[in-house]
């Protein structure tokens, strides 16, 4: 048997703006939750207003940190200063290495319809802040689901269930657990979880409970799980929602803007470096 995490805090997430304009809500970089190592940022974005999402995010830079374009509805183009270009397709990841620096773009591939997904960011060890630009992307079609008897579904990005299945994402630097989980009404899920890995979840739509305390959680609430080696995680109605977790670095945190350093003197640099064109 193992001790399942409660929830110990629930968070709404505040209406954001970002890139040229796309409205999204902001769950981690927020007032409410500065950010949750080795996480620094969370936004969701869902619309099918195109005015609320056309602009994109035109090129911008990074350094010092990851980010995880997650797509549910719609798709996104993106391009970068090291040449690289595609589309992210509905279902699909992009997980993005900024290490010592990229100057990129993601921009709506639609003019009309739904554009629904996530930007996670996740903090980079000092050790490897200045490695050189990465990308793993994988299109739903790559990415396995695991089901179970009772109609559960878990889509697994990163990170091993307990009965195997492994992620399509290679990251040995937090060791990151993303699953995408959809469960019927009355549905369980009963994983394990690394003790020491800092965990949440974010529910995208329906009601659930966690944990022996029966904990409700409802749409667009993100909550962050406390101590333990597993999750109980139980459905009152068809839900779905997204379960992360990673190592915590227990490092300095400098940041400004989009990049993410340990000092001070090596924000500094990454805009120096940025002026003069040497980020990429």
């Amino acid at each position: 048997m193992h001790h399942a995490r409660e929830v110990s805090q629930v968070i709404r997430g505040m209406p954001a703006a970002d890139g040229d304009g796309v409205k999204l809500t902001r769950l981690i970089g927020s007032p409410y939750l500065d950010q949750l190592d080795p996480f620094l940022l969370l936004d969701a974005f869902g619309s099918d207003s195109p005015q609320d999402y056309i602009g994109g995010f035109p090129s911008h830079p990074h350094r010092g940190f990851e980010t995880v374009t997650y797509m549910l509805a719609g798709s996104m183009r993106h391009e970068d200063s090291a040449g690289n270009a595609g589309v992210i397709e509905a279902g699909g990841v992009q997980w993005m290495t900024a290490g010592r620096g990229i100057i990129h773009s993601e921009m709506p591939q639609q003019s009309a319809g739904l554009l629904a997904g996530f930007q996670l960011w996740i903090n980079l060890p000092s050790t490897h802040k200045m490695t050189p630009p990465a990308y793993q992307e994988r299109t739903a079609a790559e990415i396995p689901i695991e089901t179970l008897k009772d109609g559960t579904r878990v889509k697994v990005i990163a990170g091993q269930t307990r009965r195997g299945t492994q992620g399509v994402i290679e990251n040995g630097l937090t060791e990151p657990v993303f699953w995408d989980v959809s469960l019927l009404a009355g549905g369980c899920l009963d994983e394990r979880l690394t003790p020491t890995h800092n965990a949440f979840i974010y529910v995208i739509a329906g009601e659930l409970t966690i944990g022996a305390s029966q904990d409700l959680l409802v749409t667009g609430q993100l909550a962050i799980l406390g101590s333990g080696d597993g999750v109980v995680i139980e459905a009152t109605e068809a839900s779905r929602f997204l379960l992360i977790a990673a190592k915590p670095l227990n490092e300095p945190v400098e940041r400004a803007g989009p990049f993410v350093m340990n000092t001070r003197a090596e924000i500094d640099q990454a805009f120096a470096d940025y002026r003069q064109g040497r980020l990429a």
